[in-house]
């Protein structure tokens, strides 16, 4: 989304090529804020290149190719490299920014999207009496509380649940999330607490009542040459690729983690309150938290190889699941087919090369000077994006003699906070005639933005909403968001369904649904030929089958594991089958589904109809076989497939007809195509 943020008069590229912040910037209008963060001055124009609106992608490039010295190049556009470009900025720095793909394409974008000081860190600071640890919670925590400030549309308090089901850890637990309040100091965000077991359940119903003992509360927030007299590489994990590019004979110090994430129904967690699990099967922490009207629970913390291109893998989520059913109550059934969306980042733990023991992993960051000046920031965490950059330009002006003044980034409002309020969005609906969710989640992504948004909405033909046309029915994005994406450097159908909305995130079978309006809606506004949409449309969908979980979740229908239905379960689902297959051909078509449907007076066109067979057509033939529905009843009893279409639809259709026709005799089976005994769990 937007990452303009304050730099509203610089140059902004981005996605596939370069990214350019280019010039001064008139940075006004801060908002006084609480006494304990620090007030940050306007700074004037001085020769400020563009006024309100963003310049276009070729007026970027012009400026990047064009300007004969920078004072500051920066490598990479995910939270800290741009956090580094807009330090720089505000320190009257001339400064360029280069990113391969787009803005927070890597790991920034694959986060737990917890704003938190590291509750987990405080522990082994404590335990281990390690001050390194504690100055990196302390850290984290204001950031924390800094980024509540300058972002308010973007971030909010959200309490998470600390389950207790041993007395001892009780007063245990409780000693150490008071030391985290009293590390915060000030910027507290609100007092920890302890709740009763009957209150924990009211608060989390979800939760596992046997041997519950209570619960703990504390909050937490949600390609040409440049010449630079200054390099910063901000490129996360593939910061060894660039130092040895400045010197090959420099060490590796990243050392990969991968952490998966998924993303399972709203129903899972209350709204309003999330969940810590501090001592998983193998020591690991996992978090539960609401996100965007869905649940995301993760993560996990393995070695792996760098790529541009992780994908999380199936040993992963089937770890989170496991982990998730061992503190919710046994009425939830944790069903693997209820993981809407998957994804695999890589955090890039280091170790610091000026240490002298260089096995020892860094859990903060580090800033690293080579030789030749190249300035490396490395490690650190998505929460500390902006002290990361305070310090890497703070050794940078140190090392390279640059004419610059102190960082002034902390209490920058953020692009779009300076005109939000937490009822805006009533506006955005009198005014414009927009749906409440949709006005209420283009105030919060979009801020004072948002009206930019609403006024490119077309009109929907519908006495409401009167404009705002969603991409999809169950989601709040809506088609000009498309259009004001592009306005922002969005380049590819994925920089829209990925990071300029949230849709490869919360769900890919919704965003397959909605790639094709996505791409005809891009297609028009940057001239794509039919061959570009065409490619775009694939590329998208490759996207989503392999780093957003589709092709974990499609393959529990693929696994050629035994069918584990009873013979009774078999003949239920042979008498549903037959409902469809009047000729008793073994195989059902969109034609037979489409009579039956008719004949209940449900009508489904035929591109949706194909779509729904499609999931359950392993075979790819065109037609779904007995087999094959057998193997999709197998798999949704399993809990490895949930909401499926056709299963929901056939369901349905024969409770109907039934009701038309309760009397009505079935004929014998058609034994032409017999299930075998040991496919179907006892054989018909």
């Amino acid at each position: 989304m937007a990452i303009r943020k304050a730099v509203k008069g610089t140059a902004v590229v981005a996605s596939g090529g370069l990214v350019a912040f280019y010039g001064l910037t008139q940075l006004t209008e801060y908002r006084k804020k609480q006494a304990r963060l620090s007030h940050v001055e306007a700074v004037e124009q001085v020769n400020m290149a563009f006024q309100d609106e963003l310049p276009s992608r070729q007026a970027q490039l012009t400026a990047l190719r064009n300007t004969q010295e920078f004072d500051v190049l920066v490598v990479g556009g995910g939270a800290t490299g741009s956090g580094c470009a807009l330090d720089a900025v505000t320190r009257n720095l001339k400064t360029a920014l280069v990113e391969r793909d787009d803005f927070s394409s890597g790991t920034s974008s694959r986060s737990t999207k917890l704003i938190h000081g590291g509750v987990r860190y405080l522990q082994k600071a404590l335990v281990k009496l390690d001050y390194e640890q504690y100055m990196m919670v302390k850290e984290a925590l204001h950031e924390r509380s800094n980024l509540l400030n300058i972002a308010p549309h973007l971030t909010a308090l959200l309490p998470i649940m600390l389950p207790i089901y041993k007395w001892w850890q009780l007063p245990y637990y409780w000693a150490g999330i008071k030391i985290y309040d009293l590390v915060a100091g000030a910027q507290c965000l609100k007092s920890s607490y302890i709740l009763t077991k009957t209150k924990a359940l009211e608060l989390f119903p979800m939760l596992k009542r046997d041997k519950l003992v209570g619960a703990i509360v504390y909050y937490d927030g949600q390609e040409f040459d440049v010449r630079a007299k200054c390099v910063i590489n901000a490129t996360g994990p593939f910061t060894d690729a660039l130092r040895k590019m400045d010197d090959q004979k420099n060490p590796n110090i990243c050392q990969p983690s991968a952490g998966v994430h998924i993303v399972i129904p709203g129903y899972y967690s209350p709204d309003n309150m999330g969940l810590l699990d501090p001592a998983t099967s193998d020591g690991r922490v996992i978090f539960f938290l609401p996100w965007e009207k869905m649940t995301i629970a993760g993560t996990t913390d393995t070695p792996t190889e760098i790529t541009p291109h992780p994908i999380p893998m199936e040993e992963d989520i089937n770890f989170i699941l496991t982990e998730v059913r061992n503190y919710l109550s046994p009425d939830v059934e944790v069903r693997r087919g209820d993981v809407l969306a998957a994804w695999s980042g890589i955090r890039p733990l280091v170790t610091n090369p000026n240490s002298k023991d260089t096995q020892s992993i860094c859990r903060n960051h580090i800033v690293h000077i080579s030789d030749s000046g190249l300035v490396t920031i490395a490690g650190g965490k998505w929460t500390t994006y902006r002290s990361m950059a305070e310090d890497t330009l703070d050794a940078a002006v140190k090392a390279h003699n640059l004419s610059a003044g102190p960082s002034k980034t902390v209490g920058l409002m953020l692009e779009g906070a300076k005109d939000w309020t937490p009822t805006m969005y009533i506006r955005l609906v009198q005014d414009y005639g927009l749906e409440v969710e949709v006005a209420q989640h283009l105030a919060s992504s979009y801020g004072g933005r948002a009206y930019e948004v609403a006024k490119m909405a077309h009109v929907t033909g519908k006495r409401w909403p009167i404009v705002g046309k969603r991409l999809v029915s169950e989601f709040p994005y809506i088609e000009s968001e498309v259009q004001y994406a592009i306005k922002e450097y969005a380049c590819t159908a994925i920089d829209v369904i990925a990071r300029r909305t949230r849709l490869g995130f919360l769900n890919v079978q919704a965003a397959e649904e909605a790639l094709p309006r996505i791409v005809d809606i891009m297609g028009k506004q940057l001239t794509w030929s039919e061959q570009r949409k065409r490619e775009e449309l694939s590329a998208a969908k490759q996207f989503l089958y392999y780093e957003m979980g589709y092709k974990a979740r499609s393959e529990q229908l693929t696994d050629t594991s035994e069918i584990t239905l009873t013979p009774a379960e078999v003949g239920r689902y042979m008498k549903r089958f037959h409902k469809f297959d009047k000729e008793n051909k073994g195989f059902i078509t969109t034609v037979d589904v489409q009579r039956v449907l008719e004949s209940i007076n449900v009508y489904i066109d035929a591109d949706t109809l194909h779509e729904i067979l499609n999931e359950v057509d392993l075979n790819k033939n065109g037609q779904v076989e007995f087999n094959e529905f057998l193997q999709l009843m197998s798999a949704v009893k399993k809990g490895q497939v949930s909401a499926n279409r056709l299963a929901i639809l056939m369901k349905t259709a024969e409770q109907s007809l039934d009701q038309i026709n309760p009397l009505e005799q079935r004929e014998p089976v058609d034994q032409r195509k017999p299930v075998s005994v040991d496919r179907s769990g006892g054989g018909v």
